[in-house]
């Protein structure tokens, strides 16, 4: 019966460290287990990260060259514009994605004040509220005369005078409201013995605007 026993308690025993093994390898393994799957969700996260970074690093060099070549594209100043020649025949560059409409027939003569608008793409309708990329007149008067006629603006504070000078011609550089409606800014230019005015409503244009005036060319 001893021997029996003996034997039947080491049988337990030996159960009991088998089972207790098990449970060891069972937490074991499945500690490894758990540890290689948070180091692979680490890896993992790191590598999407690293791919997001490119991609969004490789979207943003497109968005930079698409942005640069619309760029380009819109300051490209290929187009001519011509005025008539009764009027001097005023000519300067523009962006070609401009449209420019001139909205006087010289033909009819009766020295009518010469108008001209330009605007990207379209021009709208022309109105005394409407804004205009650029603008032009050619007035049958004195460019004494013409400075003159924004004079009370001036002395109001509505517009800020200043000598205009572009290296050949010379003028009056006026900024501010031209009326209620229009914020802008404007050069008068003597024509013999006309005024040319070219204006731009608001900010928006003024680099164009700037960039018309260094090519502005007329009879003199």
């Amino acid at each position: 019966m001893n021997k029996r026993r003996e034997f039947e308690e080491g049988a337990i025993k030996g159960s009991i460290f088998a089972i207790v093994a098990l449970v060891v390898l069972v937490l074991v393994f499945g500690s490894f287990s758990i540890w290689a799957y948070i180091n692979y969700l680490d890896q993992k996260r790191e590598v999407d990260s690293k791919i997001q970074e490119a991609v969004a690093s490789a979207v943003l060099q497109e968005n930079k060259k698409s942005e640069a070549a619309v760029e380009k594209y819109k300051n490209e100043t290929t187009t001519l514009f011509v005025g008539p020649s009764d009027y001097g025949r005023l000519t300067f560059e523009y962006p070609k994605f401009w449209s420019a409409y001139q909205a006087t027939d010289v033909s009819e003569g009766g020295g009518a004040t010469y108008e001209a608008y330009l605007n990207p793409v379209i021009v709208p309708p022309v109105g005394d509220t409407t804004k205009f990329a650029v603008r032009i007149t050619i007035e049958q008067k004195t460019y004494d005369q013409s400075v003159a006629d924004y004079q009370k603006e001036v002395e109001k504070g509505d517009l800020k005078s200043s000598t205009y000078s572009d290296g050949s011609h010379t003028g009056t550089k006026l900024e501010g409201n031209f009326n209620e409606d229009i914020y802008g800014t404007a050069v008068l230019i003597k024509m013999r013995d006309r005024t040319l005015t070219i204006r731009t409503d608001g900010d928006v244009f003024k680099e164009n605007f700037e960039s018309i005036l260094k090519t502005v060319k007329f009879n003199e």
